[in-house]
């Protein structure tokens, strides 16, 4: 077993983030452990559950199976990167508003998929678009029908047909 360290920089929430870590280390053991980015949920390990989901250049990915050495030059977006100056993110908000949250533990993954979805599509997302998005991410709570509803009701802000059309899913 190899015990052989490298220093990488990776690119998170527009900061760069200088660890020294082993070859076999994932971006989701990275994060949490070396970064104290919790928010990146730890829960199976094989990539079926979605609790780990970050944004890779705006892609999602399970960060328990992508290796932190593999994304070094890549732009990493956490659930911690979406508010800014103590604002939720329009997506967060509608979370909130629309109580998608019981446990929270889905959410991080839940809301960085949609959001995802929300900038890939461009056009207001349909409740089948949605659950087709959201359907690597496992919600033991909520049943989904509040959280579907929370992204929908984003992208329809995203695209002009909510409540406050000045507020773009940028972030």
């Amino acid at each position: 077993m190899s015990t052989e360290k490298f220093e990488i920089t990776l690119e998170i929430n527009g900061e760069a983030e200088k660890v020294t870590i082993s070859a076999n280390e994932t971006l989701r053991e990275v994060l949490r452990d070396h970064l104290e980015l919790t928010g990146t949920k730890a829960a199976c390990d094989d990539g079926s559950c979605g609790a780990c989901t970050v944004l890779l250049n705006g892609k999602p990915v399970r960060s328990c199976l992508t290796l932190a050495l593999e994304v070094e030059s890549e732009k990493i977006t956490t659930i911690e990167g979406l508010a800014n100056d103590n604002k939720l993110h329009p997506l967060q908000q509608a979370f909130v508003d629309h109580h998608a949250i019981q446990c929270g533990f889905c959410s991080p993954g839940m809301i960085l998929t949609g959001l995802a979805a929300i900038r890939e599509q461009q056009a207001e997302l349909s409740r089948i678009e949605i659950r087709e998005a959201i359907s690597g991410n496992q919600c033991r709570c909520t049943g989904y029908a509040k959280i579907v509803d929370a992204i929908q009701a984003a992208s329809q802000q995203e695209n002009g047909k909510g409540e406050d059309e000045s507020v773009k899913c940028e972030g």
